[in-house]
């Protein structure tokens, strides 16, 4: 260790402000300046927010008597603002940014300022000093002292490799912020098309109690008047009392998906709404299988995000190599002391250090290792992610085909029971077979409706989900409407 030391001043500083140069040499050796500086063990990557997270929010107004109207685009925009996936990114990006400022403070010189103003009176009998004609209270006596204080580590490969790993840090806490925009988009999204589905039900569910109540009338009417047995006026009820009872569960699944909605953008629960949107139907052109996954790739911001974090490891892990290198630090002071501001005088203080580690092999391995562990362990993660997004890219596109091919054939066999049904009616009325065909066609209309309104929900949902795993969920409306 080099230590070069430069002092002028006046003579009545303090002794106990002078260092042992024997012992400076030996502290050097022992506190090498690199470990000092070693902050990079203490950074970490951004932590993934789990699933679940999205299904919060932070509510901001009251519920009101009224009975707001919601489009696809309100929730959208409600959810980007208060759901709680949103919001905690955010936060994770705003400690990031404050960690890279931190990182930032090391590599920049620090100047304090500090005014002192001593008074002092010593009794050297108490202190076991007895002098002949010596007086034995010294003082009272005083002095001020105006210093500004400089310390700047001037070279420090260590902290500049470990501010860079900060900087990887915040960028990709930006990115993961901007995912969970796009995973909001998804969340909210499944969630208004589930209400539109569970509408759909009770419609098809209110007009199947209908049509029940139609049959009911007519078995009646003929058991009454002696042309139908009372096990077709028994069938027709409970046909009619099963329709009900689903009808009731129908509504309360809406009532409960549209809390699950509510909570997901910010509304009061006690809030009243509904939905202005019907549910979308559009066929989907299938888009080349490569080029979506390039697509993909190119536009994922958590896929953007980990290339991030593999840069920080990167960074740390040089870091930890730096470890080995000099370090360079200067230490400076300037001001005015004296019994007071009038008589005062300046000095200045300069001291510049170079440490170089000798010897601390254990540490320096320790470090290299851990750094390099978790430089591997997130490039295997990254490989994964590839591998998951090209999945998630191929996983929508097979259940927007599989979908759409339900929603047409669902849609015909649709209107094809109805057919049954209203044929099995007529020979009914018309008194040439029983209410058997008539409940059976009842329940072919119901499992009917049912099958296609739960297709269209699923291919609305997987056109969202190819949106997300494309990394542009923002144009939902596009892949709803069909592309």
């Amino acid at each position: 260790m080099q230590k070069l030391h430069h002092n002028s001043g006046i003579s009545k500083r303090k002794p106990s402000f002078r260092l042992n140069l024997a012992f400076v040499f030996w502290a050097g050796l022992a506190i090498p300046a690199a470990a000092q500086l070693n902050l990079g063990s203490q950074q970490s990557a951004p932590a993934p927010l789990p699933s679940s997270t999205y299904q919060g929010s932070v509510t901001t107004i009251t519920a009101n008597g009224e009975t707001i109207s919601l489009t696809l685009d309100d929730v959208v925009q409600r959810g980007l603002q208060n759901n709680l996936g949103i919001l905690l990114s955010n936060t994770q990006s705003a400690n990031a940014r404050g960690q890279r400022l931190q990182y930032l403070q090391s590599l920049l010189p620090s100047i304090d300022a500090n005014l002192k103003e001593a008074y002092m009176q010593s009794d050297l009998a108490a202190q076991g000093l007895k002098i002949p004609g010596f007086p034995t209270i010294i003082g009272p006596f005083g002095y001020t002292d105006v210093r500004a204080n400089l310390n700047w580590t001037v070279l420090s490969l260590n902290s500049l490799k470990t501010y860079m790993a900060a900087k990887h840090y915040f960028q990709a806490s930006q990115l993961s912020a901007e995912d969970a925009r796009q995973m909001v988009i998804l969340t909210v999204g499944n969630a208004y098309l589930r209400i539109l589905a569970d509408q759909a039900q009770i419609d098809s569910t209110q007009a199947q109690v209908e049509t029940s109540k139609v049959s009911l009338d007519q078995a009646i009417s003929n058991h009454s008047a002696g042309t139908a047995p009372k096990l077709d006026q028994l069938r027709a009820q409970v046909d009619t009392q099963t329709l009900e009872q689903q009808l009731i569960v129908a509504h309360n699944t809406l009532e409960k998906d549209k809390l699950t909605l509510a909570g997901m953008i910010g509304l009061p629960m006690a809030q009243k709404y509904q939905l202005a949107d019907a549910a979308p139907y559009a066929a989907f052109d299938q888009p080349d299988v490569q080029a979506a996954i390039k697509q993909a790739l190119a536009n994922r911001k958590d896929r953007q995000a980990s290339a991030e974090l593999t840069k920080a490891n990167q960074d740390q892990r040089k870091a930890a190599t730096d470890d080995r290198m000099p370090t360079l630090k200067a230490d400076a002071d300037y001001g005015d002391i004296g019994t007071n501001i009038g008589s005062s005088h300046g000095t200045v203080d300069a001291t510049g250090t170079l440490t170089i580690p000798i010897f601390k092999e254990a540490q320096f391995r320790g470090e290299a290792q851990v750094a390099q562990s978790q430089l591997d362990q997130q490039r295997d993660q990254q490989n994964d992610l590839d591998r998951q997004i090209e999945a998630d890219v191929r996983d929508s596109l097979l259940d927007i085909a599989s979908s759409q091919q339900q929603v047409e054939v669902s849609h015909s066999n649709v209107e094809l029971s109805n057919e049954v049904l209203s044929e099995a009616q007529q020979r009914y009325k018309a008194g040439v077979s029983d209410n058997l065909a008539v409940s059976q066609a009842q329940q072919t209309v119901a499992q009917a409706n049912s099958q296609y309104i739960n297709s269209l929900y699923q291919h609305n949902v997987a056109k969202l989900n190819l949106a997300r795993a494309m990394g542009v969920a923002q144009n939902y409306k596009e892949y709803l409407g069909g592309k």
